[in-house]
């Protein structure tokens, strides 16, 4: 109540329509609308009644309110914006500040200046271990009220929105973050940035490849934001950017006062196999290998180690491309420029191989001079030589100056003008018709190389191996590194060759072999080797012999095998070309040719019989009787019957033998049948 209390009793008055309640002092009742008629009507006018005087009029209701002082209407407003003013409009997942005002064993209480106070975990204080009444901090308005209707604050939630704000303003404003790794995962490592997880990719890392991670786990360094997810909240940093942009400024520098001959100081960042890269402070040259060292090396690190520091001289510099190529050797003097006088065309030399080609091979005199001694100056033998075979790398050689020109750097050497030609006096060592014994040192496929001596090795040609053998291929003789009986049968001393013989060690077996195997001879023999067009069979003393595919049939119609031993006969036997032609179907073609022959003869002499007998009937016959005709009918009956013997044993014959190989009838058969007819 403004102006009264409940306390005080009710005033009577004469009834009016106003409610029983209603306090005459206020100033302006609610008036209820009028209504609306839809057609306009008089409003009565009512009179009050007439005010009657009690005893209470004169009482002044203002003496019981005590300490109650009355407000203008602007002072009201004033006072009314003034409450209103400390209540706080709140809205969910809205960041506030708040202040602490109690700390209860798992609870903060923050006033936020809402109706009612919130509760944050104590854990979500873990990094303010100082927290104390009165202190402000940053919460997140998780939800104004909850099913019990909590006020619910996060101050982890508010952090971590915090965070993700100055990560993304960084981001869009390239500025420099600083965080901590906290531990490395696949690809990368995890950074704490404000607060929150961003990744470090491990090509991000330096701009050196890094393998140890380990390395960097608890670290805090410098970041750089090149990438957020605005979805998902995720954001990837990078180290190796502050590193570029750093070298890019040192970069310009070096640059800027580079030019060629200048001497720099680097470090070995990394080693290839075609050189090493050297980091100049913030510029990367090339030390390419052949300007490494002026003797020749197979690989960098035989000289270079990594994170090594060394000075390097620019040799060459492309500005478009930033390529600078650099030169280690070029800080020492030429190994030609300063070669000892006393090396001159015909001293000697000591050195070791330091490369091998198929032409020959580099001999280091020292380092960065080299001499080609070449194959044809490795031995006076004329044999071809493998240089690759004979010469080994780090193998040390003396050699004889053969050539040398220090304008150009080029030298020749000899490992064979150390010793005396040994082809001087060949006709005096090796006259023709001498028997040595050398050692097989090449086989190729026409014939052998054999050493007789050092520096003298003659060649025996695939013909002078056998006199017997047909010899497909030397190695079916012999092979490299064995010891060969050889007769000299020819020497060329301008061109240093020397033909050999090896089947001339023993007589020609040919002249024997004329008596020993005939034409028309039969001999046992093996197949060996057999093909389309024939068959190679092994005879007596080894000889070898051929047999045409069409002479390797049997009797019984089957070919001649493999490894099987058989009769052959011998069919042409030329002594000039060392070949023999031999037959196995002859052999028993012309043993069924004399069966026929025997047969035929047998029988010529039983038809000369019956012709005989009929000659002497026919005598002594004079004139027909009866009883001579009984002995003629006799004789006739003797005749048939002999011949129809001799018929069946021919037709017998004529089945065991083939149609083709069977005899026709000679001109004399078909005579005697005739005249037995007309007998």
């Amino acid at each position: 109540m403004l102006n009264g209390s409940d306390d005080n009793p009710p005033d009577p008055k004469p009834e009016i329509e106003n409610p029983p309640n209603e306090r005459p002092e206020i100033e302006n009742p609610p008036v209820a609308p009028p209504a609306i008629d839809p057609m306009p009507q008089e409003i009565p006018t009512i009179t009050p009644p007439p005010k009657t005087d009690t005893p209470h009029d004169d009482f002044d209701w203002n003496v019981s309110k005590r300490n109650v002082k009355s407000y203008t209407a602007d002072e009201r407003n004033q006072l009314e914006n003034q409450y209103s003013n400390t209540f706080v409009t709140i809205n969910d997942n809205e960041i506030l500040r708040g202040m602490v005002v109690s700390l209860t064993p798992s609870d903060v209480v923050l006033n936020i200046g809402f109706k009612s106070d919130g509760l944050v975990p104590l854990s979500e204080f873990r990094d303010m271990p100082d927290l104390k009444v009165g202190d402000e901090v940053e919460v997140l308005v998780v939800e104004k009220e909850n099913l019990k209707g909590q006020l619910m604050l996060s101050r982890k939630s508010a952090k971590l929105e915090r965070a993700w704000e100055r990560i993304v303003s960084a981001y869009k404003t390239g500025d420099i973050v600083t965080g901590t790794v906290t531990s490395k995962t696949k690809g990368g490592l995890i950074v704490d940035l404000f607060g929150l997880e961003t990744f470090l990719p491990g090509s991000q890392i330096d701009v050196k490849p890094i393998t140890d991670y380990d390395f960097y786990v608890g670290k805090m360094m410098e970041y750089k934001v090149v990438k957020i997810n605005e979805t998902i909240k995720n954001a990837v940093v990078s180290h190796k950017a502050l590193i570029e942009g750093d070298l890019e400024n040192q970069r310009q520098e070096i640059i800027s006062k580079l030019e060629k001959g200048q001497i720099l100081e680097g470090t070995i960042k990394n080693i290839t196999d075609f050189g090493a890269f050297i980091d100049l402070g913030g510029l990367d040259g090339l030390l390419y290998i052949t300007d490494i060292s002026w003797g020749r090396i197979s690989h960098p690190t035989e000289v270079l180690k990594l994170n090594q520091k060394l000075q390097v001289v620019v040799l060459d510099y492309d500005e478009e491309k930033k390529r600078i190529s650099l030169g280690l050797k070029q800080l020492t003097p030429q190994p030609w420029d300063i070669l000892d006088p006393s090396t001159a065309m015909g001293s000697k030399v000591k050195g070791k191989i330091v490369n091998i080609e198929d032409y020959g091979a580099f001999l280091e005199i020292q380092p960065g001079v080299e001499g080609l001694i070449h194959v044809s100056e490795i031995s006076w033998s004329n044999t071809p030589i493998n240089s690759k075979e004979f010469f080994k790398l780090g193998d040390e050689y003396e050699a004889i100056v053969v050539t040398m020109d220090r304008a150009e750097r080029k030298m020749s050497l000899s490992l064979k003008q150390l010793i005396k030609d040994p082809w001087s006096d060949i006709e005096q060592k090796f006259p023709i018709g001498m028997k040595k014994q050398g050692v097989v040192k090449n086989v190729s496929s026409y014939g052998v190389f054999v050493e007789l001596e050092d520096g003298i090795t003659g060649f025996v040609h695939i013909s002078d191996l056998s006199w017997v053998k047909r010899i497909h291929h030397p190695n079916d003789v012999t092979k490299v590194g064995n010891e060969l009986d050889v007769v000299v049968l020819d020497i060329n001393k301008d061109e240093r060759k020397l033909s050999l013989g090896h089947k001339q060690v023993e007589e020609d077996p040919w002249d024997t072999f004329e008596t020993v195997f005939p034409v028309g001879s039969e001999h046992q023999a093996t197949l060996i080797k057999k093909d389309d067009k024939g068959a190679m069979v092994l005879l007596p003393y080894g000889l070898e012999a051929f047999a045409p595919a069409k002479h390797l049939r049997k009797d019984n119609g089957k070919m001649c095998e493999l490894d099987e031993t058989l009769p052959f006969k011998v069919l042409e036997f030329d002594r000039g070309n060392k070949k023999i032609i031999v037959s196995h179907s002859k052999v028993w073609e012309d043993i069924l040719e004399k069966e026929k022959e025997v047969l035929k003869e047998k029988k010529q002499v039983e038809r000369k019989d019956q012709r005989s007998d009929m000659k002497n009937v026919n005598r002594k016959v004079e004139k027909t009787t009866l009883g001579d005709l009984g002995v003629l009918s006799e004789l006739k009956t003797k005749i048939e019957k002999r011949n129809a013997d001799a018929k069946a044993e021919a037709d017998q014959e004529t089945k065991d033998d083939s149609p083709d190989d069977s005899p026709e009838n000679s001109p004399e058969e078909s005579n005697d049948e005739e005249n037995k007819s007309g007998e």
